[in-house]
């Protein structure tokens, strides 16, 4: 299932109780063309709402936000090399880290896809 926040970043949990992150499609469309991505180092902690990466795009840098709390056990290895993954393909290939959570709790302040496609329709 895939999870929003409403700072534009996306969970999706697998059954291992690993979360796959990264940006919404919203998000990529608001940065621009993504020129540098800096991801954590395998191991940190991060928690929910917390900074836990750095894009940078030709308009803007900006922070990416854990939607919830845990640790760092992946990172897309390919972002560094080819940081337009993020715009090609945010909610797939574009991902930023994997995460084993430390409380499952805190997917309830998360929103679901019918939930942020509401979200999203009233920033229009």
């Amino acid at each position: 299932m895939k999870y929003y926040t409403k700072e534009h970043e996306w969970l999706e949990l697998a059954a291992d109780g690993i979360a796959t992150v990264g940006i919404t499609d919203y998000a990529q469309k608001q940065l621009g063309d993504v020129v540098y991505v800096e991801l954590p180092a395998i191991g940190k902690a991060v928690t929910q709402s917390g900074e836990m990466a750095v894009v940078e795009s030709v308009k803007a840098a900006s922070e990416v936000y854990a939607p919830i709390s845990g640790t760092v056990v992946a990172v897309n290895q390919d972002l560094p090399a080819n940081p337009a993954l993020v715009n090609s393909e945010p909610q797939g290939a574009g991902w930023f880290v994997k995460l084993q959570l430390s409380d499952e709790g805190e997917l309830a302040k998360l929103l679901d896809e019918a939930g942020y496609q509401t979200y999203l329709a009233s920033l229009s």
